[in-house]
């Protein structure tokens, strides 16, 4: 016996060693299948969301064509009564949980300020009833929900911070910082897009949702010339029907939506700064900015100009995008990438933008960086001095309420916390004033040492 252990054992190492493939981690269970019931249902705004709206989904391959049906909402179970199918548009995709169809359906032609419900096909049978309603035509508070970095532990922790934000209630809509998943480091890139779904859950097929890219939603690829580029991942247009009214070059990922009195407009961090698409950006930015005539003006996009974890800022996007901002008086800047949390007033630091406020100074563009997953970076230095508020070790989610004179900005952590807050005024000179909010306010959320802000581990590590 023990001549054939040793037999064997020579036989093991004369033998060469082939490098095994790494598995890809799944989500517990693989719950993710392709169905002959329709899921994945995102709900996405027109240009124009007072007369337009589009919704995304994703079928079996049963399923091969695209198909919707809306109805103006009434108040008993009759909505098929008067409800009209709507044909779309079909794009199959291979996943390692199986083969499956993405199908979009615009709804145009709707009417301001009005309920509709809607249902999409599968091959086994219709969706749910599910209900939106249009903006209005002309400007009406509303309320909207801003989310940072989904990312990382999209269903185990970031699930709770977005189910959080939608029990505040009445969400008009929601904005997304980029970096919705990981799509290099966590799961496979269909797992994530199914737990990303999951986590929101009905709500985005309610609300609308406007997404920004971030680095991640991109791939990297090797170029024949043995260059390292970047590639939009196959999942962003399937499973985000946007208006297409972007910059050259990058409209699938840029566009504006104008909602009951505000102008969002979302950019591409990624390809500005990697793919040589910043000059025709920068250009589609100001001339939308000076085309519109919205109450409010807020942007969103990934990389931040102001960091609050990496040692330098965003110097590119700081030099072509921070003169239009300031110049065409832009209210918010929401952001993501650095994973803390950050609210800048002054680029000149905290203690310049109080005594600024004291006199009673116009505020500026308010920078925002936000972060919901669970992969956290440390704060920087200048996160001591520069911005009002920071966190770090922090999950957060941001409810704003959009009125004709005010913005007020609310950030609440996981359990619901307020964390910090302000008012943006406008003023009779049609400019805006900044008032911290007068609550109360927990300590400042850091590390110390290797000790978390709850006591634990500090989950922060440096970038």
């Amino acid at each position: 016996m023990r001549a054939l252990l040793f037999a064997a054992a020579a036989a093991l190492i004369a033998t060469p060693l082939v490098a095994q493939p790494i598995a890809v981690p799944r989500t517990p269970g693989l719950p993710y299948a392709p169905r002959p019931i329709p899921d994945r249902i995102v709900l996405t705004a027109g240009a124009d969301p007072a007369r337009e709206m589009a919704v995304s989904f994703r079928t079996d391959g049963a399923q091969g064509d695209a198909q919707a049906q809306i109805a103006v909402a009434v108040d008993g179970p009759t909505l098929e009564r008067e409800a009209r199918t709507i044909i779309g548009t079909t794009r199959p995709i291979e996943s390692a949980n199986g083969a499956a169809n993405y199908h979009q359906v615009r709804f145009t032609g709707l009417e301001p300020g009005r309920a509709y419900a809607y249902r999409v096909k599968g091959a086994a049978g219709w969706s749910e009833w599910l209900q939106f309603r249009t903006a209005a035509a002309d400007f009406r508070p509303f309320r909207f929900l801003y989310l940072g970095d989904t990312q990382n532990g999209i269903l185990a922790d970031a699930s709770r911070v977005i189910r959080q934000g939608f029990a505040a209630g009445e969400i008009a809509l929601t904005v997304h910082a980029g970096d919705l998943v990981a799509q290099r480091d966590d799961l496979d890139h269909d797992d994530e897009w199914g737990e990303w779904n999951q986590a929101g859950g009905y709500n985005y097929s309610q609300a609308p949702q406007l997404p920004a890219t971030g680095n991640h939603e991109y791939l990297d690829v090797l170029l024949p010339n043995g260059k390292e580029s970047r590639q939009l991942g196959p999942y962003w247009p399937l499973q985000f029907a946007l208006p297409g009214n972007g910059a050259a070059g990058v409209k699938a990922t840029t566009y504006f939506v104008d909602y009951q009195g505000v102008r969002f407009i979302i950019l591409d961090g990624t390809a500005a700064l990697d793919l040589g698409t910043l000059d025709a950006q920068t250009r589609w930015l100001d001339a939308t900015l000076a085309a519109s005539k919205a109450h409010w003006n807020v942007v969103l996009f990934h990389q931040p100009i102001f960091t609050c974890a990496r040692p330098q800022d965003t110097e590119e996007l700081k030099a072509a995008w921070k003169p239009i901002f300031d110049r065409r008086r832009v209210d918010l800047v929401l952001q993501g990438h650095d994973h803390c949390y950050s609210r800048l007033t002054a680029e000149a630091g905290s203690e310049a933008g109080k005594a600024g406020r004291a006199k009673g100074a116009a505020q500026g563009p308010v920078y925002l960086v936000s972060v919901v997953g669970s992969k956290m970076y440390g704060l920087n230095d200048r996160a001591r001095t520069q911005p009002d508020r920071t966190a770090e070790a922090t999950e957060l989610y941001q409810i704003i309420d959009v009125e004709a004179d005010r913005l007020k900005f609310r950030t609440f952590t996981a359990s619901g916390t307020l964390y910090d807050g302000f008012d943006l005024t406008r003023g009779a000179d049609g400019r805006n004033r900044l008032a911290e909010i007068a609550e109360p306010l927990p300590p400042a959320r850091t590390c110390t040492g290797v000790t978390g802000p709850d006591g634990g581990a500090c989950v922060a590590r440096g970038k």
